[in-house]
């Protein structure tokens, strides 16, 4: 099946100055926006209460969601657990960092632990409240624990996110570098540096909130993204290989035109399955399902407008990806 046609020639790489340009313009303004408004992170991040209920009889989340905002709760975060009748509700706790005591330079055992004391005290409470909102819909609702999260445990799954975004883009770097050639590398790891600043940069402009989910559909977009531009980067090797002439602008732009059909529909069809997530996964999967959505438009994009300009910028050649002896026998099958 093709969308389009395999042997089409547009001249994609006619527009590289201007593409490279926007994307580089776009990656300052996101990283811009991440720094100087930073990202409203969820309560993965920055700790909270999390109450754990449980109903008698089965109950959907969107009814427990309805009873939490209509008992002030609006921003509640609510996912199942255990079966259809247990849930953990997740809370902001602003009023926690409001009324716990500061802790001062060289602070005690005794008075951390006089905090703990406070945290749970305070968990408690909006536990109570909880259940009151839960039960003026239904009169079967239970608490089965409350327990406050700090700000510290966020700070370290920060961190940890950030290790794992960093790993992940060097694991790539390190197996296209063997696979393909280091130009390959290199233009790789910029542009899922892109696809990643710029699904960010858009949370970070509209004030979305990033948690956990947000994170793990960042991790996947860079997955999702590299194996698009493998798949260009495998045919640009193919041609270059198979030709025994063929300019390095001729090459990509017929690298790229043979693959647009097998681009749009893998974009197509993942952006189906992530939309549903968006539209009737919930406030739970909500973040994920945007940044997915988000991810392959701007991976599609960039697969085609800044991963092979750059691949061209740095000198890719027939002479990079052929046998380095004359005499190989690989080379002499070549037409």
């Amino acid at each position: 099946m093709e969308l389009f046609n395999p042997n089409a020639n547009i001249d994609f790489m006619r527009w590289r100055k201007v593409s490279l340009t926007i994307s580089v313009i776009l990656m300052v303004v996101s990283a811009a926006l991440i720094f100087v408004r930073g990202l409203n992170y969820g309560l993965d991040f920055t700790g909270g209460t999390l109450v754990e209920v449980t109903y008698e009889r089965a109950i959907d989340v969107a009814e427990v969601r309805s009873a939490l905002s209509d008992g002030g709760f609006g921003n509640a975060i609510v996912q199942t657990y255990g079966g259809t009748n247990e849930f953990a509700i997740r809370l902001a706790n602003e009023e926690h960092e409001a009324e716990a005591p500061a802790a001062a330079e060289g602070e005690t055992p005794a008075s951390e632990a006089a905090s703990g004391i406070h945290n749970d005290a305070t968990a408690d409470k909006l536990a109570v409240n909880v259940l009151k909102a839960l039960k003026v819909k239904r009169d079967d609702a239970k608490v089965l624990r409350s327990s406050f999260v700090g700000p510290q445990i966020g700070e370290e799954l920060r961190t940890d996110g950030l290790v794992a975004v960093i790993f992940v883009i060097a694991g790539i770097s390190i197996y296209l570098w063997i696979r393909f050639e280091w130009r390959f590398a290199v233009s790789a790891v910029a542009s899922e540096a892109h696809d990643a600043l710029l699904t960010m940069g858009i949370f970070a402009l509209t004030g979305r909130e990033f948690d956990l989910p947000a994170l793990a559909a960042v991790l996947s977009v860079v997955g999702y993204s590299i194996n698009d531009k493998i798949v260009v980067f495998d045919r640009v090797r193919e041609i270059f290989r198979s030709s025994r002439k063929g300019e390095p602008i001729e090459v990509l732009n017929r690298s790229i035109n043979s693959t647009m059909s097998r681009t749009i529909m893998t974009g197509v069809t993942t952006a189906l399955a992530v939309g549903a997530l968006y539209v009737f996964g919930g406030a739970a999967l909500e973040s994920f399902g945007l940044i997915m959505l988000i991810g392959i438009v701007i991976g599609i994009l960039s697969s085609i407008f800044f991963a092979n300009p750059i691949l061209l910028a740095l000198g890719v050649s027939k002479q990079d990806l052929m046998p380095v002896t004359k005499d190989d026998p690989e080379l002499e099958r070549r037409p």
